[in-house]
């Protein structure tokens, strides 16, 4: 995904958000219902969730620097981690509060026809923000479940949309089940029990986009189709003749960082060995385009370190 993958998707959801948000108080201040300001916070939340990844990406794309040689791409992780962070206080935590608050204190719903006229729009909105979200994010998923895309992502953006989305219209219909039951059992309890849900929904999608964006931050590697891709580019089987072993590491969602040492002929003069650096990393950039910052190491095979084991430290000639 490009630098402003998933623009669309967060301007869609962020829209959406909004007018849903405003919809969803009007309707707590006629009825009363705590599902209606449980899901009115819950929109706030996603709304600010948006502006956060929108500012990420604008901020991702500021130059390297003295301090940061390796730029900001990496700032698209912390926000997205910051998503987490507010989704799972703001939203799962005081649903929580609110739904348990309704369970002990109980009132009959005002003006019924408020809070199901918000809802059934908001899910409409929704509805159209999640499409937006699955179509853009189908042009990267390729052949992957819809779980491996969310694990394997390395651009947050547009993961954390469509959890977000799919919360939400999860929330949106647990809301409308807890109102309902409420008008026909006559009984306000319902209207709490439905707005814990909703608060146990958004604390667990929260974690689930907490740890996945944590991963990020950590530092996590190429993909294996990238990572056989380079290992093919890096071999001319001519001045280098092996891959002796390679760590990569994103630096950003387009950007990643290549180290490997290589093999090279052992008679080869320092200006062959150059040459051949060279073009194994005009290689490396044209078969991985997001492969900007390359180091190889010349090295000479040895097989008998190769046999000894993986450690590049005990085995500096070795795979």
């Amino acid at each position: 995904m490009s630098a402003s993958g998933g623009t669309k998707a967060i301007v869609a959801a962020l829209g959406a958000n909004l007018a849903i948000a405003a919809a969803k108080f009007v309707a707590f201040a006629f009825s009363g219902s705590s599902s209606m300001l449980a899901e009115g916070v819950h929109s706030i939340a996603d709304s600010g969730n948006q502006g956060l990844l929108l500012l990420g990406g604008k901020k991702a794309k500021r130059a390297a620097t003295e301090e940061h040689p390796f730029g900001y791409g990496r700032e698209r992780y912390v926000y997205g981690f910051l998503v987490s962070i507010v989704l799972f206080t703001i939203g799962g935590v005081f649903a929580l509060y609110e739904g348990y608050e309704k369970i002990v204190h109980p009132h009959e719903l005002d003006n019924w026809y408020w809070p199901i006229g918000v809802l059934i729009f908001a899910i409409i909105a929704e509805a159209f923000s999640f499409r937006t979200a699955i179509k853009e994010s189908n042009e990267l998923r390729g052949k992957q479940t819809w779980a491996q895309f969310v694990r394997r992502a390395k651009a947050p953006e547009l993961p954390v949309v469509l959890l977000e989305d799919l919360g939400a219209l999860v929330g949106l219909v647990l809301a409308l089940g807890g109102v309902g039951l409420t008008l026909v059992t006559g009984n306000a309890v319902w209207d709490g029990i439905g707005t814990m849900c909703i608060g146990a929904l958004l604390v667990l999608i929260a974690l689930v986009l907490a740890a996945e964006t944590k991963s990020l931050l950590l530092g996590e590697a190429a993909g294996a189709d990238q990572v056989a891709k380079i290992r093919a580019a890096a071999v001319d089987g001519e001045c280098v003749t092996a891959l002796i072993h390679m760590r990569t590491l994103h630096l950003g969602p387009e950007e990643l960082l290549v180290a490997a040492k290589i093999a090279v002929q052992h008679d080869a003069t320092a200006a062959q060995v150059a040459d051949a650096i060279n073009a194994a990393e005009s290689r490396i950039r044209e078969a991985v385009p997001i492969a900007r910052v390359i180091y190889l190491e010349p090295d000479i095979y040895s097989g008998s370190k190769a046999d000894a084991g993986n450690n590049p430290k005990k085995t500096p000639g070795g795979h």
